[in-house]
């Protein structure tokens, strides 16, 4: 049965698939903080709808719904939801980090999880889900974990950056303002808490990045469990190259100019770099770069000014892909001053669309941002050479034309939807095991080759 046209998941079930054979598919819940927001809501919104184009039961529970897909609802309810609220409140006052929501310990009861064959959890971070409900939860379906950050291995943080005390228990953290934050130092009882969880839940880890991967085998708390490498995917129909010049002319941009495009889920992270790119600027204008339009892409754009002669245009936050793809067309370089990351979004879809990177070499980036290849590796945290990279792609369109060519054949080649959809159905169907019967793939959609970092 084919979903409304009006949601992105229209074309759920390829054609020719009856809907009893899709009741006898293989069932996937899916456990998010959002639905189609953020970048790793967006990650499994597209997985959700992926999994649905070859025929699976895909459901999610999240703790906000953006989407008006009906396989999507909030986990709770009303009722529960009120006292998720409670819950939350009690344990932020105390610096708890997300250990009582009691609709998490009731789901074993809610349908869509009896009928589940695999619970996929993205981010339980975010106030929505205890991650003290994944024991039960594991020990009743095989779960799968996707891991968007490092917070599954560390005492709080997301992202730790330099500080490596989450290989040793955490505590006298330095980073209690990183997201999400801490006003007492609990860092290490959290850590305990994970690690006595973790000793009683049955869990297969997936990993976008190799990055990400070594640091599940250097982690106390999660080496015990395997890990598989599952890139990213992204529909390379919705973003692909456009002409530069039609993009261009759709934002009102001036075509003479050369265009750096800068986009963040909020452009005033301070993990995402925009301090040391607007140095980065004022350096490239000192040196004499001209003709350049800065394109500001995501919340709070409007307030996101570089000094310098540079125009700047601001897009504010943008969530149709469809307007996402022409600004990537429209711009020349796409750069991601990134202070920690694991494979972002973003960088995918702009070589999707044709348009090389310039981003730090810093976690995961590395895998898709190939030096010379697809973009630019900057030095870590070094001004000098996040200029010296802009300069050179800007002021040399062979160059760009070369890394346009490769960006796309990469995307193409690794970073799919389709190919991630089948990367994650065949490891599906390895923890489900052979108890129900599995919708066969049409020829032309064999499974691929899983790839694995084990």
């Amino acid at each position: 049965m084919r979903l409304k046209s009006k949601h992105c998941c229209s074309d759920a079930s390829p054609d020719g698939v009856a809907e009893a054979e899709q009741e006898s598919a293989l069932s996937v819940l899916h456990l998010s903080c959002w639905d189609n927001e953020g970048g790793s809501g967006r990650s499994a919104y597209r997985l959700h709808c992926a999994l649905k184009r070859l025929g699976l039961r895909s459901r999610m529970l999240v703790g906000r719904k953006r989407s008006q897909d009906p396989d999507v609802k909030v986990i709770g309810g009303r009722l529960l939801g009120r006292l998720d609220r409670l819950g939350g409140q009690m344990i932020d006052q105390l610096d708890l980090q997300y250990l009582f929501y009691p609709s998490s310990f009731l789901l074993r009861r809610t349908r869509w999880v009896r009928e589940a064959d695999v619970i996929q959890v993205f981010n339980t971070h975010g106030g929505y889900f205890s991650h003290l409900a994944l024991i039960p939860l594991s020990r009743y379906r095989p779960v799968v974990w996707r891991l968007s950050d490092m917070w599954a291995m560390t005492g709080h943080c997301a992202y730790s950056y330099e500080c490596e005390r989450w290989e040793t228990g955490c505590g006298v953290c330095p980073h209690l303002d990183e997201y999400p934050r801490l006003r007492m130092d609990t860092s290490a009882f959290l850590w305990r808490v994970k690690d006595w969880v973790y000793e009683r839940s049955r869990l297969t880890l997936v990993a976008p990045s190799t990055w990400m991967a070594a640091l599940v085998k250097r982690s106390p708390l999660l080496s015990r469990f395997s890990v598989h490498v599952i890139p990213n995917g992204l529909n390379t129909d919705t973003f692909h190259p456009l002409p530069k010049s039609r993009a261009k002319e759709q934002l009102g941009l001036d075509p003479r100019d050369r265009v750096i495009l800068f986009s963040a889920a909020s452009v005033l992270d301070e993990r995402k770099g925009g301090a040391i790119l607007q140095e980065a600027i004022r350096r490239a204008a000192g040196d004499g770069l001209q003709n350049v339009t800065l394109l500001v892409m995501g919340r709070n754009a409007g307030a996101w000014q570089a000094d310098g002669p540079f125009r700047t245009k601001n897009l504010g936050h943008i969530g149709d892909e469809r307007t996402l793809a022409t600004a990537y067309s429209a711009a020349d370089v796409f750069v991601l001053p990134t202070l920690a990351e694991n494979l972002p979004n973003g960088i995918l879809e702009s070589m999707a669309c044709g348009t090389p990177v310039v981003s730090f070499d810093v976690g995961g980036v590395a895998d898709a941002v190939r030096h010379m290849e697809t973009g630019y590796l900057v030095a870590y945290r070094d001004a000098a050479d996040l200029v010296k990279g802009l300069t050179m792609l800007l002021e040399s369109p062979n160059l760009r034309a070369r890394m346009s060519q490769r960006c796309r054949e990469i995307v193409e080649r690794e970073y799919t939807l389709d190919l991630q959809a089948h990367r994650f159905l065949s490891l599906y169907r390895e923890l489900a095991g052979s108890g129900r019967p599995h919708l066969s793939l049409r020829p032309a959609e064999e499974s691929p080759e899983r790839v694995y970092a084990s």
